[in-house]
């Protein structure tokens, strides 16, 4: 994957329009096409003490998760990446999707404060290596930096 390509792609997308549910939405879309063996990608808001669903592709998820559980509440809490090679080991994983099997969690944070979460899971065992979770989190900063919240 060229995640090099998708941040510029990105950057394109973000010079008409910072606000948060274009520049999301249009990541999402960028997410779901170019990223094989996936079947969800897309963004938890941070709203009101908790997370609240935002922008994605997939099949329809979780509306709410409270700051710790499942693997996107825990990325939240410990202002980290949560790379999970298998999402039934994961202590407290919520199945929105029964087929996911592994799943990468980002913070998106805006000066150091997590402002969202980016959220993509797989039906493939292992699918997330380190490689996507370092160009992941150059497009996560991307989106930090940039986006008006």
């Amino acid at each position: 994957m060229d995640y090099r390509l998708m941040e510029k792609q990105l950057s394109l997308l973000m010079d008409e329009d910072c606000g948060f549910l274009p520049v999301l939405s249009n990541c999402a879309a960028l997410l779901w096409e170019s990223l094989e063996d996936i079947n969800w990608a897309g963004f938890y808001l941070v709203r009101d003490g908790r997370l609240v669903l935002g922008p994605f592709q997939g099949k329809v998820a979780c509306i709410h998760i409270e700051k710790g559980k499942g693997v996107c509440g825990t990325a939240w809490e410990k202002n980290e990446t949560q790379l999970v090679p298998d999402v039934h080991q994961f202590p407290g994983h919520i199945a929105c999707d029964s087929a996911s099997n592994s799943e990468i969690v980002l913070p998106v944070r805006k000066e150091g404060e997590v402002m969202a979460v980016m959220d993509i899971d797989s039906p493939v065992f292992g699918r997330f290596t380190e490689e996507d979770a370092a160009g992941l989190e150059s497009i996560a900063a991307l989106l930090g930096n940039r986006t008006v919240w």
